[in-house]
């Protein structure tokens, strides 16, 4: 993938023209060459003198590594293997578990199961750390190397041990490997409600979206009531795929600015002409997996008033990263901008909140659960303008409407109750047969 994850943009170096002696620029040459010098001496010393012979190649890449690790957790290097799993998130299909994940203070951290794979259906959950794989301690290792040895051929069994936190005692959970196949986008007709999950944001979710809504549309025989779409756990991808889900929904405005350095240094999508929903009525699911692309998505149209945003507050990555080739199969991953949604709302550490706040009731544990988002990871970027979600969350009085236990909905055959509040809302406007129809329990198949 030769492009950002957040943007279609290449990196423009600013061409300036200055006097070339300066007494600024001097100090400034001077200061960078004494730092090589100390980088060049620890860099000989390390060779000469550490305990086990060590390559150049081993030493530069830990460097380089080291160097965008003090930036801030999205920007990193790219090298052979990490190229091959960028490509899988966004291309292709491959052998494993469902998962991902990424390193946090040499463990091996969950940010999403993939739904409807091998890791979703054993329970693993968003926040989760993954300290064995088949009973082999993993803290240590390399994010490649866990992610290798949780990758293998389908129908493959393997054990992952987890510390849930919140929990005294570790989880294990055992499954079987299977091909996971990238379906960014499924659909279903609840009643007369269309529902399109949105999962992930690679290379067909835009025209898969337009699919999904013309199939609806065909399934029904005409145009359904409105649309639940869901992009819980779905923690992005590419930009332009989030500016072509954005615009199947809108029919004109700015979808989205991305903004850099430099005060100038500012691009602005907008929709096209043709809403392709037909200015039906529009839910946005939102959690605090709900990440980057989709907070985009998810910020149009909130901002739009296109779509009410409910569930919970979202992860609050506001930050855009560009992929830059350094080789056949290395790149780096550099952060390079800011996004801001059309009413110039940053969502970065705050992310999106929701119109409605519905809570995730069905699962048993949401109250005691950590919640994991963008400001709980080191070294992120700092919103300087942002909401105070402490304040905003601070209502401790219960909602009557969300006071049912994940045991007594799990005897109605509710086992999501953010989807089934979201479906009920919007088949309310077909009257109490269309609210029946949307919620009533769907036979797994």
């Amino acid at each position: 993938m030769s492009r950002p994850l957040l943007t279609a943009t290449a990196l423009a170096g600013a061409l300036c023209i200055v006097p070339l002696a300066t007494s600024a620029m001097a100090a400034a040459d001077t200061s960078s060459y004494r730092e090589f010098d100390q980088f060049m001496e620890v860099f000989n010393r390390v060779k000469a003198n550490y305990v086990d012979k060590v390559d150049d190649k081993t030493l530069i890449k830990g460097a380089i590594e080291g160097m965008l690790s003090s930036l801030d957790p999205h920007s990193g290097y790219v090298d052979a293997i990490d190229y091959d799993n960028l490509r899988i998130l966004t291309e292709g299909n491959y052998g494993g578990l469902g998962l991902t994940v990424s390193m946090e203070d040499n463990a091996v951290k969950v940010i999403a199961p993939q739904e409807d794979t091998p890791a979703f259906r054993a329970g693993v959950k968003a926040g989760d750390y993954i300290t064995h794989i088949d009973g082999k301690l993993i803290f240590g290792q390399t994010l490649d190397e866990a992610i290798g040895q949780m990758r293998g051929k389908p129908g493959t069994r393997v054990a992952l041990t987890l510390v849930r936190p919140g929990r005294d005692k570790p989880v294990d959970v055992a499954m079987n490997r299977e091909v996971i196949i990238q379906r960014p986008v499924k659909w279903e007709v609840r009643g007369q409600v269309g529902y399109i999950n949105i999962n992930t944001f690679s290379e067909q979710t835009g025209a898969d979206t337009r699919a999904a809504i013309m199939a609806i549309e065909k399934s029904l025989g005409r145009r359904p009531l409105g649309y639940v779409v869901d992009l819980r756990d779905n923690g992005g991808g590419l930009l332009s795929q989030a500016i072509e889900v954005s615009d199947a929904f809108l029919s004109s405005g700015e979808i989205v600015s991305q903004r850099g350095r430099e005060k100038g240094d500012i691009e602005r999508y907008y929709a096209r002409a043709g809403d392709d929903a037909h200015g039906l009525p529009i839910v946005v699911l939102t959690n605090a997996g709900t990440a980057s692309a989709s907070e985009i998505v998810a910020g149009a149209l909130q901002d739009h008033h296109r779509g009410i945003v409910m569930g919970t507050r979202s992860f609050g990555k506001g930050s855009v990263q560009t992929l830059i080739p350094m080789g056949e199969r290395t790149q780096l991953r550099l952060t390079t901008a800011r996004y801001y949604t059309p009413a110039g709302r940053s969502v970065q550490e705050g992310g999106i909140e929701p119109d409605i706040a519905v809570p995730q009731i069905s699962d048993p544990d949401y109250k005691s659960r950590p919640v994991f988002r963008e400001a709980d990871l080191r070294r992120h970027l700092i919103n300087e303008i942002k909401a105070d979600n402490a304040v905003l969350e601070e209502d401790s009085k219960e909602d009557p409407r969300f006071a049912a236990t994940a045991d007594s909905l799990k005897k109605q055959g509710i086992e999501d109750f953010q989807l089934h509040y979201a479906l009920k809302t919007v088949a309310r406007l077909g009257g109490p047969a269309q609210v029946a129809a949307a919620t009533r329990v769907v036979p797994k198949k």
